[in-house]
């Protein structure tokens, strides 16, 4: 067993920020603060489960062909040589064919450090109803429920990498000034 990160919650600014520039004026000042205050960190289900579980931080309904931008709220400190790799949890994307939009979300150690406090967003579709849904195409995930799943993953350097450029920010953000 190898230990390789920490998960943290983003300050109450960060995800205030996060939660009105993603979803307007949806939520009120109050609940989004209700919803930091309740947010669980990811954690595993079981003793020999390899990811960990993220919780919707506030309901999540979208019909087929409908897409998410979720702010977990969470941040992860992650050890040298090591990334953490984002996935739909299994059963959502099995029964509802729920998936994240850049297929595996990758959480590099730097990120940790960027203006956002290395923030960590899911961009999710529900591409629509597997052949085990009933009648109602809706997918709900309720507010606490788990929606994806991360696991750390250890990566290698070639013999030559030369790699001195430092991160800010998230999507796309390693390929500027390259």
């Amino acid at each position: 067993m190898f230990y390789a990160g920490q998960f943290e919650k983003v300050s109450l600014p960060q995800f205030a920020e996060a939660v009105k520039k993603t979803y307007g004026d949806k939520y009120t000042d109050y609940q989004i603060g209700e919803a930091w205050e309740n947010l669980k960190l990811p954690r595993r289900a079981t003793f020999g489960s390899g990811g960990y579980d993220f919780f919707a931080p506030f309901p999540i309904s979208l019909n087929p062909g409908e897409g998410i931008k979720i702010p977990t709220g969470v941040r992860a400190k992650i050890d040298p040589g090591w990334w953490l790799g984002c996935f739909p949890r299994s059963g959502l994307g099995f029964k509802y064919r729920f998936q994240l939009d850049n297929t595996v979300g990758v959480i590099d150690e730097d990120y940790y450090s960027s203006d956002n406090e290395g923030h960590i967003f899911a961009k999710c579709t529900y591409a629509g109803p597997g052949p085990y849904v009933g009648q109602d195409n809706v997918l709900h995930i309720a507010q606490g429920a788990a929606f994806m799943q991360a696991i750390f993953i250890p990566y290698g350097l070639t013999y030559d990498d030369n790699a001195t450029a430092v991160r800010n920010g998230g999507f796309g953000s390693t390929d500027k000034g390259a």
